[in-house]
């Protein structure tokens, strides 16, 4: 489908290429979605080139082509979680390697650099990569990497990642962008300059909060193949049912993602009118510090909001275990809503004090908005923030 400049043919539309995932190894049948290749090992000298599943498999492919057409780049690789994906860049790292880290990232890569790969020499920095003096910083750090995401986990802070690419360009160090929030739907980090686009396939790409999966898209041939290794070497391949699971979630993101963002939008205007709510980031609203540069590089606000209640930590928790529609549960990016309470959930393996001074905090609060009836939620919030006053 992909000509030899990345354009492709007949110009399919987002939601035509979420949908037709190509070759599904199984001409023979007809069979319009994919079936399931549960096996481990494939006899020696078949046409694909399949041998053990470890090293790939039929699954693995077809998910792969539908992740690099929706993000527009030539290679996708796939991987058990989010986590995977993150552990397989991380492995390409040697001791005494540096990675400059935004200060807010996703509470597990906080804890795999400080608590796994530090033991193994990785250094890390860790910077506000909203700084305005941020450029200096970068060149003056001679960084092996820099890693970000934006928005950012739970902040929902916003990043120039076209600005950090082009510095990041000039000393020729890789750039990771984690765009989980996002997907490549709302924003692109390969076409803004970065090397690397990572996503947890849990979320958002599956949507429905049943299979567990990353991947990582690049157009650079070399770490293309850095990946595969990594998948393979290091037994980070997802499961082929995974795979069919997050390959039949893929085909409804437009849908899902429109909804989501949609009710997103009304529930942060909602929010930030109640008493109880100190107050609200939401990137496209016009109070979030990064609003300007949030409409320039995304194509809609997403669908996390991030808020500051007023009460003590028991009272934050009434009111999220009150919920009817929103569940709280850690993960997002399901057609349900869920609520999550950053500071003893996704990022309780941060010290107190870091947490604090990041501003996650007891009233910090982190909705997840799903697929359901705007109505519905928007009197689920009040009425659970009602309690209160």
């Amino acid at each position: 489908m992909e000509n030899s400049k990345g354009n492709y043919q007949n110009s399919p539309r987002e939601s035509t290429r979420a949908i037709h995932h190509g070759k599904s190894f199984a001409d023979e049948t007809g069979t319009v979605m994919p079936p399931i290749f549960p096996s481990s090992t494939f006899r020696h000298g078949n046409p694909e080139g399949f041998d053990y599943t470890r090293s790939g498999n039929p699954n693995f492919r077809i998910l792969e082509s539908v992740l690099a057409s929706v993000e527009c780049c030539k290679y996708a690789t796939v991987f058990a979680s989010g986590v995977s994906a993150i552990t397989a860049i991380v492995s390409t790292l040697k001791s005494g390697d540096l990675v400059l880290c935004e200060e807010n990232l996703y509470g597990c890569t906080v804890r795999l650099f400080d608590l796994v790969f530090r033991k193994f020499g990785i250094k890390t920095k860790w910077l506000d990569f909203t700084n305005k003096n941020i450029h200096n910083l970068i060149v003056n750090c001679n960084p092996t990497m820099i890693w970000l995401e934006s928005p950012t986990n739970p902040l929902l802070k916003i990043i120039d990642l076209q600005a950090i690419c082009s510095t990041a360009k000039t000393i020729d160090i890789p750039v990771v962008v984690d765009n989980t929030f996002a997907t490549a739907l709302i924003q692109q980090p390969l076409k803004l300059g970065a090397t690397l686009s990572l996503t947890s396939t849990t979320k958002y790409i599956n949507g429905h909060s049943d299979a567990l999966g990353g991947a990582i898209c690049t157009s650079d041939p070399e770490w293309h193949q850095r990946m595969k290794f990594a998948q393979k070497a290091l037994g980070l391949h997802p499961s082929p049912f995974d795979c069919w699971l997050i390959t039949r979630g893929i085909k409804t993101l437009p849908l899902r993602l429109d909804r989501q963002t949609s009710n997103a939008q009304s529930l942060a205007n909602f929010l930030s009118s109640h008493p109880q709510v100190r107050w609200v980031r939401y990137p496209f609203r016009t109070d979030h510090p990064q609003h300007s540069l949030a409409k320039k590089q995304m194509e809609s606000g997403g669908a996390i909001i991030t808020t500051s209640i007023i009460g003590n930590q028991s009272e934050i928790y009434k009111v999220c275990k009150s919920l009817k529609y929103f569940t709280m549960a850690e993960s997002l990016g399901g057609i349900e809503s869920l609520v999550c309470h950053p500071a003893t959930m996704t990022h309780s393996s941060i010290d107190q004090h870091t947490r604090e001074s990041l501003g996650i905090d007891d009233g910090l609060v982190r909705f997840s908005v799903g697929c359901e009836d705007l109505a519905d939620l928007t009197e689920d919030l009040k009425t659970a923030l009602d309690q209160l006053l």
